[in-house]
């Protein structure tokens, strides 16, 4: 195989400006063949220091850049690469509003206060891929670690954007005295930077932030974006996260949709939630049915943002959080749990959601019970030898 000659036509087609969508990701068939790729391409880049890079996965043996001509130049190495189009991901949002701090509702909702005698998620690393956390912000000083700026990474995944923030917030937010608590407030949090200012990010961004979670060695990722098509290496970088034991808690989609939600969280590696109002009901916005696994408070959460800030937000994105927050609880004290079996004790303490006319019935939906799942979960504890 012509690595040479692969690298130069990618590194020219970089150099061109490449047209909107225009993004390739490239894996290759062989591991082999990556390697000798990446050993290639460090050997060039010595002798010619000003190159650009090419962003990567070694998880995934590929390869992220932009094409700004047709893939027909690739022809000749075409039983040796898979390309596949980079598509655009949004994060999962609505409406936003200032509003003072104060224990947020959702919190309290899903009986997180009353676990945190037994467990406040301490040591649990979370892996957030979202548009960075706001450092500085008081309630989270105690709750960021460095995380990575997959933007830009000289720079720290300080969020320009605000919703990165206000996810880390419902996590593990931890001012009890002036701002407020998140579900899980003794959680560490990681920010992956994949989003830009405009809650905008590349399926190869998200790829790269999983590949980091799984060599960080995340307990758990949180993933509150989506997007309409499937993508084959974004399902076999989640399929390796779950494989190497780490749950990925993925948020629906803001459609109103009763048979269809977004990827990554229609993948069933996933856990997908949906989002429940303050009468536990499913919120009007929020994708519903067969495919959600779980539902979170997520309609007008308030939470962290950036300036010190704090903001009101409604989405599966919020409810996501949650999920997330409990999960943690339950990892500081079963930390062997595996992602199937996190799903299973989800499912199995969760609360049925309240119909149109009051009535709990589970065949509506289910929503995190953090309570009784560290209680459940605590049954599993394996006995120290």
């Amino acid at each position: 195989m012509d690595y040479t000659g692969l690298i130069q036509m990618l590194l020219e087609n970089m150099e061109s400006p490449a047209p909107s969508g225009a993004k390739r990701i490239i894996t290759f068939v062989n591991p082999q063949h990556y390697e000798a790729f990446q050993q290639t391409l460090q050997e060039l880049k010595a002798r010619h220091p000003d190159w650009p890079d090419l962003p990567s996965s070694s998880l995934l043996q590929s390869v992220m850049t932009p094409l700004s001509g047709s893939t027909k130049m690739l022809d000749a190495y075409k039983d040796d690469i898979i390309i596949e189009e980079d598509s655009l991901i949004q994060v999962h949002t609505l409406a936003n509003k200032i509003q003072g701090p104060g224990i947020p509702y959702g919190v309290k909702q899903i009986k997180a206060p009353k676990a945190w005698s037994t467990s406040t998620g301490y040591r649990v690393k979370i892996g957030v891929i979202d548009t960075g956390a706001d450092y500085y912000h008081p309630d989270l000083r105690q709750s960021l670690a460095k995380g990575i700026n997959l933007l830009n990474r000289h720079m720290l995944p300080m969020d320009d954007n605000g919703h990165g923030t206000h996810i880390a917030g419902t996590i593990a937010a931890a001012n009890s005295t002036e701002g407020m608590i998140g579900v899980a407030p003794r959680a560490t949090i990681y920010p992956v930077k994949a989003f830009d200012h405009n809650g905008s990010a590349y399926v190869s961004d998200i790829i790269q932030g999983i590949d980091w979670c799984i060599r960080n060695h995340m307990h758990l990722i949180n993933m509150s974006f989506g997007m309409k098509t499937r993508s084959k290496a974004l399902l076999d970088i989640v399929n390796k996260a779950y494989v190497s034991g780490i749950s990925i808690v993925a948020s629906s989609g803001n459609d109103g949709k009763r048979r269809s939600i977004d990827y990554p969280a229609k993948y069933p590696q996933t856990i997908s939630v949906g989002a429940t109002d303050r009468n536990r009901r499913i919120a009007s916005f929020s994708n519903r049915g067969e495919f959600i696994d779980i539902y979170a408070p997520g309609d007008k959460i308030i939470s962290s943002w950036t300036h010190g800030k704090y903001h009101e937000m409604s989405g599966t994105s919020m409810a996501t959080s949650h999920v997330s927050g409990a999960i943690a609880l339950l990892l500081a004290q079963t930390p062997d749990l595996q992602p199937a079996e996190i799903k299973a004790l989800l499912l199995q303490t969760a609360t049925p959601l309240r119909t149109k006319k009051g009535q709990q019935r589970a065949s509506e939906g289910l929503e995190v019970n953090a309570l009784k799942l560290l209680r459940e979960g605590m049954k599993r504890k394996t006995p120290a030898p």
